[in-house]
């Protein structure tokens, strides 16, 4: 079975409640299981034009999924809960995002899936989750850790504890 790191983020209607609720589908996927969650964070919407902020958290899965599978797994999940396909290559408000972050250690470079996420060393919303998660996971290309990563962002502070773990 597969580690994998999820991170689910909300900006549109109940934010909370669709969090919750890609959760628990998630956890009701035949071959995932949730080892554990992050407490819920509010955050500033990054590199969008928004004024909506989001709640996001990480889970921890295990998964006979492949990377390919997951992702497709995300995808339903997503549009079942009414996310839009985009309609250009900006960030769009959302009513949720399912972003893999982490699959083992494993790198991957394809059209539609690359892992580890490429963002995830820039961002707050994923790091400071991830801190409680496995705060010593190293990135499988930038071999850091995320503690590592976090002390180098430039605004580790932007992301604001919303409310208690949730457990599914």
């Amino acid at each position: 079975m597969a580690i994998a790191y999820l991170s689910l983020g909300s900006n549109k209607g109940d934010r909370i409640g669709y969090v919750q609720q890609a959760a628990g589908l998630i956890g009701a996927e035949e071959k995932i299981s949730i080892v554990r969650t992050s407490a819920f964070y509010e955050t500033e919407p990054w590199d969008m034009n928004t004024q909506n902020w989001f709640v996001n958290a990480v889970i921890e899965i295990k998964t006979q999924y492949s990377p390919k599978q997951l992702l497709e797994a995300c995808q339903r999940i997503e549009k079942k809960l009414g996310r839009e396909p985009k309609e250009n290559k900006n960030y769009e408000d959302r009513t949720i995002d399912i972003d893999i972050l982490f699959y083992n250690k494993d790198i991957i470079n394809e059209e539609n899936l690359t892992i580890p996420h490429k963002f995830v060393h820039l961002r707050a919303f994923t790091l400071v989750p991830m801190l409680e998660l496995n705060s010593g996971f190293i990135h499988p290309v930038l071999h850091k850790s995320i503690v590592e990563m976090h002390n180098d962002l430039e605004n580790p502070e932007m992301v604001f504890l919303y409310g208690t773990r949730v457990d599914f």
